[in-house]
């Protein structure tokens, strides 16, 4: 059963810098896996910040883009979120999410529906 571990929250001024990371357990061996993170507002649906194809490929929300980078690990038991030029809109809890697969089109990479293994969610906070 895959497990997913999130840590390195906090709180942060705006224009800081915090880095997620996500820890990856459980997979059987052989398996592959897109990893995301995700983040949900007091009020607001989830939504995608960005994710990684198992080779490495990138998606970011429109919102992120420029300040975020998602990255993993050789092993891909690592994922981690560098969050730089952080504003108050970003604000939200954030979860790592893992979904079965190689690759996925940008739309279904960023919808949370794809995603079936999430974590506990870590609490980022900019003020």
């Amino acid at each position: 059963h895959v497990q997913l571990v999130e840590s390195g929250g906090g709180s942060v001024q705006a224009e800081g810098s915090l880095r997620l990371s996500c820890g990856v357990s459980g997979r059987s061996s052989g398996s592959s896996f897109c990893m995301g993170w995700f983040r949900q507002a007091p009020g607001k649906e989830r939504e995608a910040v960005a994710t990684i194809s198992r080779d490495g490929s990138a998606t970011y929300a429109d919102t992120v883009k420029g300040r975020f980078t998602i990255s993993q690990d050789y092993a891909k038991t690592l994922i981690s979120l560098q969050m730089d030029s952080l504003v108050p809109e970003d604000t939200a809890v954030y979860y790592c999410a893992a979904a079965p697969g190689n690759n996925y089109a940008q739309a279904r990479a960023l919808s949370p529906d794809t995603y079936i293994h999430w974590g506990q969610g870590t609490q980022v906070t900019v003020s």
